[in-house]
């Protein structure tokens, strides 16, 4: 396949029919270019197993340049040196743009990622439009405290930008992960300097077309696929950039607070993996909990760090909730992403696709029953099919790692209190779903889980005024929320003296 700079593709589906363009460069201080080593790859369809476009990988000094005009941006025109209001005015822009163009972000990330259209369409834009403009009523709305700590001396605090943030992806959810950390570090008034996966650049390289229409003047906002362990390094060990924000899995976590403490002990901020339980008690709608406990591991071909694949099922219902659960998960319809009705795309890669696999063996040789699925869906692309495993035990790997699949591990339980213990017998700690109409032990159980989400007779359902961060090995530091503004903010103490005489 040959290179261009940009790419023209001409989708023919039943959801959607036109063309998209988009750029497949680098970009860096407001221009699409070449990287340094001229180096490429060639994205594959999931769905397929076929290739998409040759786009633009850069490495080291490709992160360099990008952090070298993400600095120049900041001192010149962007931090201190722009109003928040301004900041605000940008970022609505922005969010306008995104809303304009969201059938042609939805069929990128449908075709790049293997996610469904719909849900690309009907969920991960929404909700990607509206992070930006959470956080552009935000701009202007970063302040401090004024202090009087004696009479003869006040004080104030100062919420300033950090700088430079590096920000790296993962290739689940493409965009809104993107925007998720570039909304709230832009309203603060930082710039930045972004690596999205190799696997998944489509909708972050459109969305540079959308910056530079937005207006966010040059360098202010970097865009910079590459390879983990080149172009993600390179942002950890990099002596301009001040701060790391990521989202990916725990190894990756680690050396990224590795990279951190060796170079300018930048400051990070982790979103990692998780194995988040769901907890259903007799009490429950058995209906809409075996719903929203299909939602939660199944949804986005299982590749999602909140799924609720340690399905915990109280024993009064558990038979009925098994029998209805299998019924359900047996319905869902899997194949291509742009067909109508479908709800499992494919898995992101062979790579992804072979992980998975080897979780279903490993389940079925430690002596966990297949109950439903387990097999390759379909000849073609990266396809699993919904699979249940019941009798797991608590040291078996599909109960204890993270699969990032199609798998669910269903468990029986009497008490709550063995149900907690079981929850928290993991070493992450980033979500949970509690399913009762008891509302004292719903408040008592989700205190009790040590996680930074729980849910209550729901999952999977992000609110923009809500942080999300995981306890234990599932991170440090909040995505959301005004909370998330502590991500990318320096809080400076000013000290002056009305009185005080020597």
């Amino acid at each position: 396949m040959a290179f261009e700079s940009t790419y023209t593709y001409q989708f023919d589906t039943a959801v959607y029919k036109g063309a998209v363009t988009f750029p497949t460069q680098l970009f860096i201080n407001g221009e699409f270019v070449n990287p340094v080593n001229k180096g490429t790859i060639d994205l594959i369809n999931p769905a397929t197993c076929k290739a998409i476009a040759r786009i633009s990988v850069g490495d080291c000094e490709d992160i360099e340049l990008a952090a070298q005009a993400a600095r120049a941006a900041f001192k010149e025109h962007w931090g201190l040196k722009v109003p928040g209001a301004a900041r605000s005015k940008l970022l609505h822009k922005l969010a306008d743009l995104v809303d304009a163009n969201t059938d042609q972000i939805a069929a990128l990330e449908a075709l790049n990622v293997g996610k469904t259209f719909h849900a690309a369409k009907a969920q991960d834009l929404p909700i990607t439009s509206s992070i930006l403009r959470y956080y552009a009523g935000w701009a202007d709305k970063i302040q401090g405290k004024s202090i009087q700590t004696t009479p003869d001396k006040i004080g104030f605090t100062r919420h300033e930008p950090i700088g430079v943030i590096g920000v790296i992806v993962p290739w689940n959810f493409p965009l809104s992960t993107l925007i998720m950390k570039l909304a709230p570090a832009l309203a603060c008034g930082n710039t930045i300097v972004a690596k999205p996966s190799e696997f998944t650049p489509l909708s972050a390289l459109f969305l540079c077309t959308l910056i530079r229409e937005a207006g966010f003047p040059r360098g202010v906002v970097n865009i910079v696929p590459g390879y983990g362990d080149t172009a993600g390094q390179a942002v950890g060990e990099s002596m301009i950039i001040d701060k790391v924000a990521f989202t990916g899995s725990t190894l990756t976590g680690r050396k990224i607070m590795e990279a951190a403490a060796k170079s300018n002990l930048k400051k990070i901020s982790l979103e990692l993996g998780g194995k988040s339980p769901s907890i259903i008690f007799d009490d429950a709608d058995i209906d809409q909990a075996v719903k929203w406990a299909i939602n939660g591991i199944f949804m986005n071909q299982g590749e999602l760090c909140v799924a609720g694949s340690r399905i915990y099922v109280q024993a009064g219902i558990y038979d009925d909730f098994l029998q209805k659960f299998t019924e359900s998960a047996q319905c869902l319809s899997v194949g291509d992403p742009f067909s109508p009705g479908t709800f499992q795309g494919p898995q992101i890669s062979e790579r992804q696709f072979e992980r998975v696999m080897g979780y279903i063996k490993s389940g079925q040789e430690e002596g966990a029953t297949l109950r439903l699925g387990g097999e390759r869906h379909g000849t073609e692309g990266y396809f699993i099919q919904p699979t249940v495993f019941t009798e797991c035990t608590p040291n078996m790997k599909i109960v204890q790692e993270e699969i990032f699949g199609p798998v669910a591990a269903i468990m029986k339980f009497s008490a709550e209190e063995e149900v907690i213990e079981q929850a928290n017998n993991t070493t992450y700690g980033l979500a949970c779903s509690v399913y009762t109409k008891d509302i004292n032990r719903a408040m008592r159980v989700a205190s009790n889980i040590e996680a930074g989400t729980a849910w209550v007779n729901f999952t999977n359902w992000p609110d923009l005024g809500l942080p999300v961060g995981g306890f234990k090995q599932s991170g440090a530091g909040k995505d959301l929320g005004e909370d998330a503004l502590e991500n990318y903010t320096n809080i400076k103490a000013v000290h002056i003296n009305i009185g005080i005489k020597i």
